[in-house]
């Protein structure tokens, strides 16, 4: 067992930036940006002031809505230095999230970029705050909104009426001392709230995840310390940073451990294969459909992965397959599987580097330390044994101290017993290795059979065409639900219905043979890369209506 430790964010990245000050911090190949720790910690303190300066208060709510700019980490550990609160605003919002995320979350103060993909967030914002033709800058009064005080955009726009420029809230940290920001720091308590992520929403409405310095610090060093990261280590984050993978698993572990970050705006396999080579990456993040879609670049081959060692390959579960080419094709021989949710803060469980590859492939690997985990019913909470299924259910000090204004909410997911229910179905083995099989609410009931689409989706993508694959249950008058498989095959190939009937013929139970195929280009997500499998659901039935 370990002992948690009791620093806050601005302590960790201080600590780290005296031991370390020479050494590479952050990078950003697309920007130009190649900073030591002495550097990254001075660029950090000097938003913190400016924010300070700009009147954000210790406890007050800051929303960030960028794609993985410079700015959000210096925003990422400025707040923390302050103790104001981080809101991460999905970057795939619209303006009815973003409007439901600000009144939701009572934030004072908004930063923004320009665009990013089919969204202007600009213009977005224009059309979510009224009035900000004719208001001062830092007094912002919008009555849909009347919490909300200061916008600061990050671009390059010559006006933005009534908002600030992120270059000014820089230059405004001026105005307050280092020691004024020392005693702020000196001020916050490890338990304060210092993030609220919103859950991506692939059901109902978001909800704001309350997480503290001691949940995310503590999580992020349990992480690290599970991949073997030291100060020699160059972390490629090209997970979006509003999400835990990004600020926990990928920021908070390299500041926690002395690592280099080398950064990506946003995802896209090429830069990924340019960054690892050009950068000697020893270690990669991303979701299993990033892994495939760098392992299906047409350039692969022209770059040098051989400085990979380790990385982590979480947020959806990962196909056996995939794993298998990242440790071979990749060199990242020391890749694991992690296992948990945001509320969480979000790591539970891990594989091991040193996991034989049979466990790294079908298991989500074992407890962090000093997390609990079990498997229960989930009609009578009672726990069940190895190698029955059931709902995985944790208790920690990595848990969420709520959801933010949603009690109820709260205590359906967290019991009087202090267990956080995950709504994850799985199994634990006699040596404690976890394996998912399902959501909850994903199970398929045909017939009065259970059917875990996480079963037939490990069947489908060993068949040759298959590069991706999703299973999802379809409304069905006489047997309740069907099965459908939405596939996408590899570049170049071409398939049909019968062929695949016939490949699973005589291999799975009938009844779990999907009663409709899909042949598709690409599957809805989150902008974390989640497959949002509602969306799946929601189209078919739609199509396959009686």
């Amino acid at each position: 067992m370990t002992q948690f430790v009791k620093k806050t964010i601005g302590q960790v990245l201080k600590e780290t930036a005296e031991k370390f000050s020479k050494n590479e911090a952050l990078i950003y190949p697309e920007f130009g940006i190649r900073q030591n720790y002495g550097e990254f910690l001075a660029s950090c303190r000097k938003v913190a002031r400016g924010l300070m300066a700009l009147g954000v208060k210790k406890g007050d709510h800051v929303a960030v809505w960028t794609t993985n700019v410079p700015e959000w980490v210096y925003m990422q550990f400025g707040l923390g230095m302050i103790g104001a609160v981080l809101v991460t605003v999905n970057t795939n919002y619209k303006s009815h999230e973003l409007e439901y995320i600000l009144k939701q979350s009572d934030s004072t103060t908004l930063i923004f970029i320009e665009a990013h993909k089919d969204t202007n967030y600009y213009d977005t914002v224009l059309s979510v705050v009224h009035g900000l033709d004719k208001t001062e800058k830092g007094k912002t009064s919008s009555p849909n909104l009347p919490v909300l005080k200061n916008l600061v955009y990050v671009g390059k726009r010559g006006s933005t009426p009534g908002m600030f420029n992120f270059s000014e809230i820089s230059e405004m940290g001026g105005k307050v001392s280092e020691n004024e920001l020392d005693e702020r720091m000196s001020s916050l308590s490890v338990d304060d709230t210092i993030n609220m992520q919103y859950t991506s929403g692939t059901t109902g409405f978001p909800k704001g995840v309350m997480l503290t310095h001691y949940n995310i610090v503590n999580n992020a060093r349990m992480v690290g310390d599970v991949m073997g990261m030291t100060e020699k280590d160059r972390l490629l984050i090209q997970v979006p940073l509003f999400h835990c993978f990004g600020c926990v698993m990928s920021t908070m572990n390299s500041v926690y451990h002395g690592s280099t970050m080398v950064v990506l705006e946003a995802f896209d396999p090429l830069k990924a294969l340019q960054a690892i080579s050009g950068e000697k990456c020893t270690a990669v993040n991303g979701v299993p459909t990033m892994f495939i879609a760098i392992l299906n670049h047409p350039k692969f081959d022209k770059y040098d992965m051989k400085s990979l060692r380790t990385g982590i390959m979480a947020g959806a579960p990962c196909p056996t397959e995939a794993m298998n080419q990242v440790r071979t094709r990749m060199h990242c021989s020391e890749v694991v599987i992690a296992f948990g949710q945001t509320e969480s803060s979000p790591v539970m469980t891990m594989t091991r580097r040193d996991d034989p590859v049979d466990l790294r492939v079908s298991t989500v690997g074992r407890l962090l330390p000093d997390i609990e985990g079990k498997i229960v019913d989930p009609e009578t909470g009672e726990a069940l044994p190895a190698g029955v299924q059931g709902e995985i259910v944790t208790r920690s000090a990595c848990v969420m101290k709520g959801y933010y204004k949603m009690p109820e909410d709260t205590a359906k997911a967290v019991d009087p017993d202090g267990w956080l229910h995950t709504g994850d179905l799985g199994e634990v083995d006699g040596n404690g290795y976890f394996k998912v099989t399902g959501r909850i609410k994903d199970m398929i009931i045909r017939g009065g059979e259970n059917v875990y689409p996480r079963e037939i989706e490990e069947f489908l993508i060993k068949n040759p065409l298959v590069m991706d694959v999703q299973v999802v249950g379809i409304p069905d008058k006489k047997y309740g639900e069907q099965v459908l498989a939405a596939i996408k095959l590899k570049d170049g190939k071409t398939a049909t219905a019968e062929e695949f009937i016939e490949y699973c013929s005589g291999k799975i139970a009938r009844h779990k043979v999907p009663r409709y195929w899909e042949f598709v280009n690409e599957f809805p997500m989150t902008a974390s890369g989640k497959i949002q499998k509602f969306k799946l659901r929601e189209m078919y039935s739609t199509k396959y209506a009686e």
